[in-house]
């Protein structure tokens, strides 16, 4: 039998007394792809970054063999040459994983420099070549870019790139297309297959992806490996791990899945929203010999016209860029430029002229923002989070009584009352999550914009806060403007969707009409890159 490219033997990894990662056996294969999935906490990523020795303060018994040399026997001087070389990785968030200060190009560059010793302009050319094979536009214009200058895509794409540049043996992709839209993850996927099979002909290459996306998993790995609490609970080929799963949490890891269960919105609902003629500019700097005349004028929305009942989840889906984060802050009135008709209850904004009329608008409508790790301020309490608004919009409410109400808001979302002396830093991200909803639901608003309040969960988790917030919508006939990129959610979720591109709703109507039967073809390339099954004409999934 051929030696295997990776073999992990009995591997251990402990911080102090506590043991994240216990007795894990995992070998792959030179040109075999293969997916680590499991939940946070369950020794994913911990197990990625040990390969590299990038774990600090931590124990590590066992044996991690590349092509039989321990990896754990090697010396950090060793390591450095390996780093890059043999073994890379492409990070979950290209905008904290690139340098800011550098271009992309000097970051690729750098690598080539210290692994292969070519000067500046081989470097460089190298360089263009990649980035030109990973799909990047105009690479020599590109690679002089800082990062903040690229898409979300591009920046990625340049992450592989640099990855890439000194072809590496074993490829790590931890969580490589979480924060893309489902066009851009799809093209992504695509290319690390393309590329894996070039470099798996001519140099063996495998890949290890970490990843909670079942759906990426079915699209890329040949074999999949499922871990639960540090420990590794089946192996089994992708197609039959998913048609026959054998252990109980690999059965709810694949059963975690957003279910629909949503109630009709009774037809004598008044509406919550009405925005009719909406349109927003933003000034931008000119090109060329405009720039010396002055700014250029992008429109971000256009002619946007929408409905929102009492009780109703209302859908918003397309790319970046597409104006989905501009409606919501347009509606949330953050956008003073705006063009058109925003009424909430019938009131226009508009006509609110006074700050205290506007703050009483803000206790009407409340937002839950995507990342739960960067929405809660790290020097508060949850007790002064949640009771923040309160103090603003029900300064008629003594201390006593807030406290007791955000205890009641903490057991409403699922949280134990002794919650409220902790920091955000002590909770996972599901469990911020709940508590950034029990925030926004502090002031008894009517309507809450969630904008992707799921897309940094996994799936089960994710699945615990849709249901958390359909049981809310029930209790409370809470309206929702649920902004994602999520097919599934959005299936989960909403009464009826919106598609948007380039700043226009370009398709509306009944969620699952629209799924099953899409008329737009800018609709239909979104089903086509979601991976997700059609949805099924059954109507009895409203609950």
């Amino acid at each position: 039998m051929t030696k295997p490219l990776l073999d992990i033997q009995n591997f251990s990894v402990a911080f102090g007394d506590k043991v994240c990662v216990r007795e894990l056996n995992l070998s792959i294969a030179r040109g075999e792809r293969v997916a680590l999935v499991g939940e946070s906490g369950s020794g994913k990523s911990v197990t990625a970054l040990s390969i590299l020795r990038l774990v600090e303060h931590a124990t590590l018994s066992g044996r991690m063999l590349l092509d039989g040399e321990d990896l754990l026997r090697k010396t950090e001087q060793q390591m450095r040459g390996i780093r890059g070389a043999d073994v890379a990785m492409v990070f979950q968030e290209p905008m904290t994983a690139l340098n800011p200060l550098y271009t992309v190009g000097k970051q690729i560059a750098e690598s080539l420099r210290l692994h292969e010793g070519l000067r500046p302009n081989a470097a460089r050319e190298r360089g263009i070549e990649l980035l030109r094979r990973t799909g990047i536009p105009e690479p020599e214009r590109r690679i002089d870019s800082f990062p903040h200058q690229l898409s979300g895509g591009q920046r990625q794409r340049a992450m592989i790139a640099m990855a890439l540049a000194c072809r590496p043996r074993l490829l790590l992709a931890d969580e490589p297309t979480t924060a893309l839209d489902v066009t851009v993850r799809q093209q992504i996927v695509d290319l690390l297959i393309g590329l894996q099979e070039q470099e798996a002909a001519d140099r063996g290459m495998a890949v290890l992806l970490i990843t909670h996306d079942l759906n990426l998993v079915k699209r890329f790995a040949q074999r999949v490996a499922v871990m639960e609490k540090g420990v590794l609970v089946e192996t089994n080929t992708t197609d039959e791990l998913f048609s026959n799963p054998q252990h109980p949490y690999t059965k709810r890891l694949l059963d975690s899945e957003p279910r629909r269960c949503v109630d009709a919105v009774p037809s004598d609902s008044a509406n919550v929203l009405d925005i009719k003629g909406l349109a927003v500019d933003y000034r931008t700097r000119a090109k060329g010999l405009k720039s010396l005349v002055g700014s250029a004028k992008f429109r971000a929305l256009q002619d946007v016209d929408l409905t929102l009942r009492r009780g109703e989840t209302l859908g918003i889906v397309g790319e970046s860029g597409s104006g989905k984060s501009t409606l919501a802050s347009t509606v949330l009135g953050l956008q003073r430029a705006a063009q058109g008709e925003i009424a909430i209850d019938g009131k226009p904004l508009s006509s609110l002229r006074t700050a205290s009329a506007r703050r009483d608008l803000c206790a009407q409508m409340q937002v839950v923002f995507q990342d739960p790790f960067g929405s809660l301020s790290p020097r508060m309490t949850v007790e002064q989070i949640v009771c923040e608004g309160m103090r603003v919009h029900r300064a008629d409410i003594d201390p006593k009584a807030r406290r007791d109400r955000a205890a009641a808001l903490l057991d409403e979302v699922g949280l134990p009352a002794d919650a409220l002396a902790r920091y955000p830093h002590e909770f996972s991200g599901g469990q911020r999550q709940r508590i950034a909803i029990a925030r926004a639901l502090a002031v008894e608003p009517e309507l809450l914009v969630l904008d992707e309040p799921t897309s940094a969960l996994d799936v089960s988790v994710q699945q615990q806060v849709l249901n958390l917030l359909t049981r809310l919508q029930k209790k409370y006939g809470l309206s929702y403007l649920f902004i994602t990129h999520d097919l599934a959610v959005m299936r989960a979720m909403a009464h009826r969707v919106i598609v948007m591109k380039s700043g226009r709703i370009v398709e509306a109507g009944d969620t699952l009409d629209v799924l099953r039967a899409p008329a737009h073809p800018y609709t239909q390339a979104l089903l086509a890159a979601s991976m997700q099954a059609p949805a099924p004409d059954a109507r009895e999934e409203f609950a």
